[in-house]
């Protein structure tokens, strides 16, 4: 299974559209455009298919925690 598949599978578990995909990538300080989006989620004998890298696929995960947990607390505060 490869990255362009594990997207697109998240995006249809999480009925995410690309706009709640770039904000979670912007949790985490990526940014993506819409653009580069459609091209993850083509098909790959499309001319404009593009592979997911491993770098989107980390950024994505770990936005994701973020935006369903929150962001981790700081350990250096005392509460």
């Amino acid at each position: 299974m490869s990255n362009n598949d594990i997207m697109k599978k998240l995006r249809v578990a999480l009925k995410f559209t690309d706009d709640d995909i770039i904000e979670v990538l912007s949790l985490v300080d990526f940014k993506v455009t819409k653009t580069e989006l459609g091209a993850i989620f083509r098909k790959e004998d499309h001319p404009n298919f593009k592979p997911c890298g491993d770098q989107i696929l980390r950024n994505f995960l770990n936005g994701l925690i973020i935006y369903k947990r929150g962001p981790r607390p700081d350990p250096r505060s005392k509460t």
